[in-house]
């Protein structure tokens, strides 16, 4: 069985990682694996343009900035499941004496828990749109590679901004975080269209 109180998700082993992304429990859930997956397309982002040297005058800056962004949204899988146990913290709050309060509290949750996978549908986005440059332009021989890190990242896009949808239809909060997190995937998916063509 596995614990609420494990280790954070960036600290298991990956079959631990793989066995709580299974289990009987709300978290990590989809929001977790979306930030996983786009962190993955980041690392293998980085690595394709560390072998861009030749191709490309700037890979060394590309891949320090493929490092920056694997770092933050690896970071945001975590807050995904704070956010989540939030929610259902909230809901799990008594409806009487006073309804309001629990409405507020749900809705702050919901709030909460659409930002951080707009979050990472942004950052998700941003390592496709470059995984696909660095396919066209890198080192031929990490091709594959960074077609992977693009096809990985519109994924994680794609699924985070699902996530999003969901949490401001429940909580009623306005369409900014869904078109954000619409146009981010979007964004992805087309270019990672591009690379299909």
């Amino acid at each position: 069985m596995i614990s609420a109180r494990s280790a954070p998700l960036l600290d298991c082993p990956v079959a631990e990682l793989l066995d709580r992304l299974a289990a009987k429990q709300p978290t990590p859930g989809g929001g977790g694996a979306a930030a996983l997956t786009a962190a993955m397309a980041a690392g293998l982002l980085g690595m394709a343009a560390r072998f861009s040297t030749v191709q490309l005058i700037d890979a060394a800056s590309r891949a320090a900035h493929a490092d920056r962004v694997r770092a933050q949204v690896a970071a945001l899988a975590e807050q995904d499941a704070e956010a989540y146990q939030a929610v259902l913290a909230a809901f799990a709050l008594p409806r009487e004496p006073d309804p309001q309060v629990r409405r507020r509290q749900i809705r702050r949750a919901l709030e909460r828990a659409a930002r951080v996978p707009t979050e990472i549908a942004e950052a998700a986005s941003s390592v496709a749109v470059e995984a696909v440059e660095l396919a066209k332009r890198g080192n031929h021989n990490l091709r594959g590679d960074a077609f992977t890190a693009a096809i990985l990242a519109a994924a994680a896009a794609r699924s985070a901004a699902e996530l999003v949808r969901l949490n401001v239809e429940l909580g009623d909060l306005g369409a900014d975080l869904t078109n954000r997190a619409t146009h981010a995937a979007e964004t992805a998916a087309k270019v990672v269209a591009v690379l299909d063509a």
